[in-house]
């Protein structure tokens, strides 16, 4: 359960000033003074080579984006860090993946990854291709990120094709007659080895100052002939307690990242198990909520949230899209279809899962832009997110009202739609945003947020919802904070 719920600031460390060094003079300012209390920096500050961080090489700190001497200083100023752990994959890159191209059968990581052929040995057939063809019963019910077999052909040092599992990335070519591989490989959670690299790299994150450990791809680790291969169960259940053993070792708290409809009910079992959960339903239901002019859908959420006692990390924009079929069985499809509508109408972009409509998908935009770019929205929007239950998450480029930027899409080519909300800014660009008032509005209602007695972790959260009357009431003791929000005029008024 969350211990600190003050707001967090999450950026690359290059979205402001080109290196981390730019964050921290950014939030050194007078104007961010006692607005954040924490930090969570995405994974591009560790050695990585795809996925704008989430292909890990390894966690050593890029130091052309981010030194220790930057995170002394957040550390310095009473920033806490989120960082990232990618459970699921590493770099064909790493270490180890590089000793088994190098070493082959002889490596001390021959199943460091994992080997396709003996995963499936007795289900299936051998095929031209040196893999196994998993038998229809065995595979039936999985669930791919990519057409065809997660598989990518290892050549060892013998020259024998080797497979191994590949659920994300990957390509292949030849250079000056040698073999050359760019990718995410899995790894094998079965062996000894990658659980030491479990226990190293989470020593490492807390000597980095972090507090909260953001588990990338979790639900996709756990493998077994049979099964989906995503948050099987009891498998997955298992792994995380695993995990939050070596976790505690260190004092971390842990924060599983999953997509999921709100109708599979994954939030809860997250909750259930006494972890803290994203709340992927915020952003959808904030917009639903100024659009129809109708708080209904929104503060039922709260209050499940308040009553079930779960622990979130809320938000309205992130690196990535804004995750609307999340919403499924908490609004009516038609509905959900009809916030995707607005959302791109407004210059919004939809990615499918290979092809396959309403399949994982989210719109991408920046929260601004997905508001139409209205300053009145967007400070409502924040005061919303910071009165509901849960620990708020602030996208610098949303702070900032960023908007729409299609010269990166065009400029990040194949998969380049993410980066209509991952803007780097200069220093100075980051300073000028500062004097517009939908800025200063939203760090006024921060520094609230941060600072004010009525927002704890145990404190009485009331909510309610009338038309397009939306209010909140937070009390600890003598101390409480009430927001009443008007979602047709979008005016709002807090009091305290």
């Amino acid at each position: 359960m969350l211990r600190d719920i003050r707001p967090m600031l999450n950026a690359y460390p290059d979205s402001i000033g080109q290196k981390l060094e730019g964050t921290v003079a950014f939030l050194r300012r007078e104007e961010l003074k006692d607005v954040f209390a924490s930090v969570y920096i995405l994974p591009s500050l560790y050695h990585s080579d795809l996925d704008r961080g989430f292909c890990v090489v390894d966690y050593n700190l890029n130091e052309d984006l981010a030194t220790e001497a930057d995170l002394r200083k957040l550390r310095e100023m009473g920033l806490d860090l989120k960082l990232d752990i990618v459970l699921n994959h590493a770099s064909v890159k790493s270490p180890q993946f590089q000793d088994l191209l190098k070493n082959g059968e002889d490596s001390l990581y021959r199943d460091f990854f994992i080997d396709w052929n003996r995963f499936w040995e007795g289900c299936g057939y051998m095929t031209e291709g040196g893999y196994l063809q998993p038998r229809e019963e065995y595979i039936r019910d999985m669930f791919f990120r990519k057409p065809g077999l997660p598989i990518l052909m290892v050549q060892f040092p013998d020259g024998r094709e080797v497979p191994y599992w590949n659920t994300f990335y990957q390509k292949v070519w030849q250079e000056d007659g040698k073999r050359c591989y760019l990718g995410q490989m899995d790894l094998n959670v079965n062996s000894q080895k990658v659980w030491e690299f479990y226990d190293e790299t989470l020593q490492k994150l807390a000597d980095y100052g972090a507090k909260i450990i953001r588990l990338d791809a979790f639900a996709y680790a756990p493998k077994e002939p049979g099964k989906k291969n995503f948050m099987n169960d009891p498998d997955t259940w298992k792994l995380l307690a695993k995990v939050r053993t070596l976790a505690d070792r260190y004092d971390l708290e842990l924060l599983p990242e999953i997509h999921a409809s709100y109708a599979e009910g994954v939030y809860r079992k997250i909750a259930e198990q006494g972890y803290m959960t994203y709340d992927f339903f915020m952003p959808g239901l904030v917009i639903d909520a100024i659009e129809h002019k109708s708080g209904q859908y929104l503060a039922a959420w709260a209050q499940e949230l308040i009553h079930r006692k779960i622990g979130t990390v809320s938000m309205l924009g992130c690196h990535d899209g804004i995750p609307l079929l999340d919403l499924k069985g908490m609004l009516p499809d038609a509905r959900i279809q009809k916030l995707i509508d607005i959302v791109v109408s407004r210059g919004g972009y939809v990615k499918d899962l290979h092809g396959a409509k309403n399949i994982y998908y989210q719109v991408n935009a920046t929260y601004y832009s997905a508001l139409g770019e209205d300053p009145q929205k967007l400070l409502l929007a924040r005061a919303i997110q910071l009165f509901m239950p849960g620990k708020p998450q602030i996208w610098y480029l949303d702070l900032l009202a960023g908007k729409n930027d299609y010269e990166a899409i065009a400029r990040g080519g194949e998969g380049g739609h993410k980066e209509i909300n991952r803007t780097n800014l200069s220093l100075s660009a980051a300073e000028e945003a500062l004097r517009q008032p939908v800025v200063s509005g939203q760090l006024e209602l921060l520094r609230l947020r941060n600072t004010h007695p009525a927002f704890a972790t145990d404190s009485d959260i009331r909510v309610e919802s009338q038309g397009h009357r939306l209010s909140f009431c937070w009390r600890k003791g003598n101390a409480c904070a009430q927001l009443y929000a008007d979602l047709d005029s979008c005016e709002y008024t807090v009091l305290v």
